[in-house]
């Protein structure tokens, strides 16, 4: 799987274009739908996955709407399981604590996780927001902390990291 980062709006959110045997998912679309397009070059878009519902990781979602084809994949609509859209296969998990809607998909074949503003390198997505709660955000690390170490998270902001280096160095995840 190819992973495209494009920075994306005035807070500099990451949107992830994933591309594999020509088909394509975008992960939170936040703004700049010309620059995303680009990257999804020739490749057939088969969904969009949203990490949760703030402004910075939705601004371009519009543009993915007027599509039928598209299938939209975020908490309202999901289940914690096991998804399959054409050459992709992912995991959807729960990780409130930012927001009410966070969920984190984890691809387990490519050993990669997208996981919104839940861990950032060396630190955790605000709680202090509407809807963020420090007691959730506890539950979801706790989650995460049972996977794969190995795993490559790719945050909503930032530079990527991994599980391993988390557990490691964030102070959030001791």
């Amino acid at each position: 799987m190819n992973i495209k980062k494009i920075l994306t709006g005035y807070l500099d959110e990451n949107c992830y274009v994933l591309i594999k045997n020509n088909e394509c998912l975008v992960v939170d679309p936040g703004d700049n739908f010309p620059k995303i397009k680009e990257q999804i070059g020739d490749a057939k878009v088969l969904g969009v996955l949203i990490t949760h519902s703030h402004f910075d990781h939705i601004g371009a979602l519009r543009n993915f709407l007027t599509k039928r084809s598209i299938k939209i994949f975020k908490r309202s609509n999901l289940e914690e399981k096991e998804y399959k859209i054409g050459s992709f296969t992912f995991q959807c998990l729960y990780t409130p604590g930012h927001s009410k809607d966070s969920v984190s998909f984890y691809f387990e074949e490519e050993n990669v996780m997208f996981d919104g503003d839940f861990i950032f390198k060396e630190s955790i997505g605000r709680t202090d927001l509407p809807g963020g709660s420090d007691i959730e955000m506890q539950e979801s690390i706790k989650k995460i902390l049972t996977l794969n170490e190995d795993i490559t998270l790719y945050p909503g902001h930032n530079e990527e990291t991994t599980l391993k280096y988390e557990k490691e160095n964030n102070p959030y995840l001791k």
